[in-house]
């Protein structure tokens, strides 16, 4: 089992920033890859960006240049920096840990941003 708790959502202006963070606990061991999803208003969950744990990234088109997804392995706390923020940036943000699909999700944390 591991469990995952998110912090650093708030609402802020657009063109703006805020950072993420996602602290994960129990059975991290082995090769895995953290991300970051999020679930705007009355839309589907949508992939942000992944890492893995040899650092490998991806990201969504839409947030590229923008978003940085990174990984502190030895705290198994993954960030998102979000700069450039935008009101279609505005969801609910869920961190997920896995090793093999699903994985396991965070609580989810607010990001608005206004115009």
């Amino acid at each position: 089992q591991v469990q995952l708790v998110e912090s650093g959502g708030g609402l802020v202006q657009a063109g703006g920033s805020l950072r993420l963070s996602c602290a994960a606990s129990g059975s991290t061991y082995g090769s895995n890859v953290f991300g970051w999803y999020r679930q705007p208003p009355g839309m589907a969950r949508e992939l942000v960006a992944t890492i893995s744990s040899g650092g490998r990234t991806v990201y969504a088109d839409s947030v590229k240049g923008r978003f940085t997804i990174s990984r502190d392995n030895t705290k198994n706390t993954v960030y998102l920096q979000m700069n450039s923020l935008k009101p279609e940036d505005t969801a609910v943000y869920y961190c997920n840990f896995r090793r093999a699909p699903p994985g396991y999700w965070g609580q989810g944390t607010q990001v608005t941003v206004s115009s």
